[in-house]
């Protein structure tokens, strides 16, 4: 008979699953005693991160701590408790004029996996990760203790938190900005590339504008290795907006969500599939570039329109893979990394590539730097080890660096482990790993 509060649990990859004590609570005094009757705790959002970070001996989930504190609609200021959604933030915020500074691919991310992680997305390069826009947070630590943290009170702790991965204690509320908007819609602009000398020029020329983001054909060779759509856009202002989106410019008509019913047999996903949705979706669009006005969910969320789609990998699950490479060895690495998945034949549907910024020196535990990111999603099967560890052996050589949020599989010399984090009390499965391997 199992433990009361034990049972299987995974991210949204469904690689790996354990059985863990997992416990949900509201009231900050109950979440003191988990953290002081346990030796090992790790926090965890929602889940939708891709890797272990969040698995543990103890997991405690935030899910419970999901209320908002306060709204500041004057100054764009908003505080809540961790466990909120970043789609909470967007359904109160949208439709007062406001939008997140930085948000990753999925809406479904909690404030306190947001912080944690030190998410980005397509606007690193202009506007950097989340933590630019943290002003404070409250974080329980190893001694049930609950401390106020910033940049001016327990700086420290601020900064060791932010992208910390959980490891420095419990993040029980957060307090943000946001940015002002005219509308909930993206003015886009998407142009093909034949190959990768095309796309990073075209990166290149796009660093003016807010967002960027290419998806990138993983399978090609030869002189079209680098295939890909570069998506750039602005937020849209009200003047500029077709007629029928001026009535009511901050609010979105409800759409349909698909479900995927059931995890996919595993024979669906292979090589040939892949290559045959890579080649659609190069094709769907028949001019080199197109502009055209998308709601903000289209543009930032595409994968979220379908619910449960981590189901099409089947039950085994999968893995993203998602590295770094230096600008200036960018092209040459991404070359490397390409040639390296096209002739392994582990193909992926889903591989994105984006432009970094300058880091923040303050925020070192953060996965950003300036460079070019790849990343990737990969089919959990008999064949994937040996692929990563290739993947691995050449960002190393590049000085790359790997993400920790989406990491389950790559040796512990790449992963960029956590500097100054000390706490014996918080301790995910992803923290041993790193350890054991070390």
């Amino acid at each position: 008979m199992k433990p009361d509060f034990v049972q299987k649990v995974t991210n949204w990859g469904n690689f790996p699953i354990v059985e863990k004590e997992m416990r949900s609570e509201d009231s900050f005094q109950k979440i003191k005693e988990f953290v002081l009757t346990h030796n090992e705790v790790i926090a965890r959002g929602n889940g939708r991160c891709y890797g272990d970070a969040s698995l543990g001996e103890h997991i405690f989930s935030t899910k419970k701590l999901n209320k908002f504190i306060s709204f500041d609609r004057l100054n764009g200021v908003i505080e809540c408790e961790s466990g909120v959604l970043l789609s909470d933030v967007l359904e109160i915020a949208v439709p007062q004029g406001y939008f997140l500074f930085v948000t990753p691919g999925t809406k479904f991310v909690s404030v306190g996996g947001a912080i944690a992680s030190d998410v980005h997305g397509k606007n690193h390069h202009s506007e950097g990760c989340f933590s630019e826009y943290v002003i404070e947070f409250k974080l329980m630590i190893e001694t049930g203790d609950i401390i106020t943290c910033s940049r001016e009170e327990n700086p420290g702790k601020f900064w060791s938190t932010i992208g910390g991965m959980g490891l420095t204690g419990i993040i029980l509320t957060a307090k943000f900005r946001l940015k002002n908007i005219q509308t909930a819609y993206i003015r886009q602009e998407s142009i093909k590339a034949e190959n990768l000398d095309e796309i990073f020029k075209l990166f290149e020329e796009s660093e003016s504008w807010t967002y960027n983001v290419a998806w990138i054909d993983c399978l090609q060779k030869g002189k079209n290795i680098g295939r890909s759509i570069l998506m750039r856009g602005e937020h849209a202002f009200q003047h500029e907006l077709p007629q029928k989106f001026r009535d009511q410019p901050l609010r979105l008509k409800k759409k349909f969500e698909p479900k995927v019913p059931f995890y996919f047999p595993g024979f669906v996903l292979n090589a040939f599939t892949v290559k045959i949705f890579n080649y659609f979706y190069f094709k769907k669009q028949s001019k080199k570039e197109v502009t055209d006005f998308i709601d903000y969910e289209t543009f930032f969320y595409p994968l979220d329109f379908v619910r449960d789609w981590n189901r099409i990998y089947g039950k085994s699950g999968f893995i993203q893979y998602q590295m770094m490479i230096p600008k200036e060895k960018g092209k040459e690495g991404m070359r490397k990394i390409l040639e390296t998945i096209a002739n392994s034949g582990n193909g992926s549907f889903l591989a994105v590539l984006k432009l970094y910024g300058k880091e923040n020196p303050h925020a070192y535990n953060s996965f950003p730097f300036e460079g070019y990111s790849l990343a990737l999603d990969f089919k959990v099967n008999s064949k994937l080890r040996k692929l990563i560890d290739r993947l691995d052996d050449i960002v190393e050589e590049y000085h790359g660096k790997i993400y920790l949020t989406k990491d389950s599989m790559s040796r512990s010399s790449l992963t960029n482990y956590l500097q100054n984090v000390q706490s014996s009390k918080f301790v995910s499965l992803q923290h041993k790993r790193i350890i054991n391997n070390s």
